[in-house]
């Protein structure tokens, strides 16, 4: 699928990885809705990059919300082809620790926000695009792509609750592939590893560079823009289908 002229939906597109597929996305021709909580930062990026990119404050555990909020993209851009979903917590609580066994309304939030709120938005996006009418050869309508972690595979001590609600997204990609292919919709999932977002800003010096050295190569954390390029190659690579890909420079975390 050629980007140029199409829609995109990325939700937590207003900083980190959003962003940069955001950003990414109109530099190749497409307009974007950027679903997000952050309204100050939404609406700079949207003011910044100009008519290609509207903003939408949307909590993507809601249906009322996700739905208002496609239906507002429809009206404004006419459609919708690619959905990045890259909304999400983190979380890090051991089972049994200090102050008692592991929360369960903790629990239950990462679950929600992650994986609950991921099918909410791909499941009515989906929708909406089984509507529209196909916009290449093969007969596509649309590409979804979700976001889930290498802890989905190798998640370390206190990552629980985070692990789960990553290994569910994994988990869902296959199938929501096989569902959704009659109508020419792909699905895949991106599997990040250590990417330089703006929560390791905060980290001490000591403990970044300890994490820069932890991929097998190249030895340094990735670019939110590596990301958005994958993202890039999924839509424009009509054979990618069903597939979760890391991207993590070989990395295999370890407990701690």
């Amino acid at each position: 699928m050629d980007i140029k002229e199409k829609v995109a939906i990325v939700t937590g597109g207003s900083s980190g990885l959003g962003e940069a597929t955001v950003r990414r996305y109109v530099a190749n021709g497409a307009k974007v809705a950027i679903f997000d909580m952050n309204d100050e930062r939404g609406n700079a990026l949207a003011d910044e990059l100009g008519d290609a990119v509207i903003y939408q404050n949307v909590n993507v555990t809601s249906e009322e919300a996700v739905t208002a909020a496609i239906d507002a993209v429809v009206k404004n851009f006419g459609a919708v082809h690619i959905c990045n979903n890259f909304a999400g917590i983190s979380s890090a609580v051991k089972t049994v620790g200090k102050e008692g066994a592991f929360p369960l309304d903790h629990y239950r939030t990462v679950i929600d926000v992650n994986l609950v709120g991921t099918f909410n938005v791909l499941r009515l996006v989906a929708m909406q695009m089984s509507r529209q009418e196909p916009v290449n050869d093969d007969g596509g309508r649309g590409v979804i792509i979700n976001t889930a972690s290498i802890a989905a595979y190798e998640g370390q001590m206190g990552q629980a609750a985070y692990s789960s609600s990553k290994g569910g997204i994994v988990g869902m990609t296959l199938p929501v592939a096989r569902d959704l292919a009659g109508y020419g919709i792909r699905v895949n999932t991106i599997v990040p590893g250590l990417i330089h977002t703006p929560l390791f800003d905060s980290l001490p010096e000591s403990a970044y560079e300890a994490l820069s050295k932890s991929p097998l190569y190249p030895q340094r954390l990735g670019k939110p823009d590596e990301i958005a390029h994958l993202s890039q190659f999924i839509v424009e690579n009509d054979y990618t289908n069903g597939e979760c890909i890391r991207m993590d420079a070989g990395i295999r975390m370890q407990p701690r």
